[in-house]
């Protein structure tokens, strides 16, 4: 039996003033019927760092998602713990 390989999931997002960067999907994770990303730039990644994005409706697409970032710390916070838990579970010794 032939084993599945998974290609990562790489998208591509384009900061404010135009400059774009390819990103590997790394995590998803709903929270209040909201959806959240944890991505690692796929180039430049030496500390192992990673961002998370909350998914939205584009007012200006119907039907399309956009990823923004997370202003509030709270939900920062919260979202961040459990990427955190999801990510780095087997760290814990």
């Amino acid at each position: 039996m032939a084993e599945e390989l998974f290609e990562p999931e790489i998208i591509t997002l384009t900061d404010e003033e135009g400059n774009e960067t390819q990103f590997e999907i790394i995590a998803s994770y709903e929270m209040d019927g909201v959806g959240y990303l944890a991505l690692v730039p796929t180039e430049n990644n030496e500390e192992g760092e990673y961002v998370i994005l909350r998914l939205e409706a584009d007012p200006e697409n119907e039907g399309e998602e956009i990823l923004v970032t997370i202003d509030d710390d709270e939900e920062f916070d919260k979202i961040a713990d459990i990427f955190d838990d999801m990510l780095f579970e087997d760290d814990g010794e």
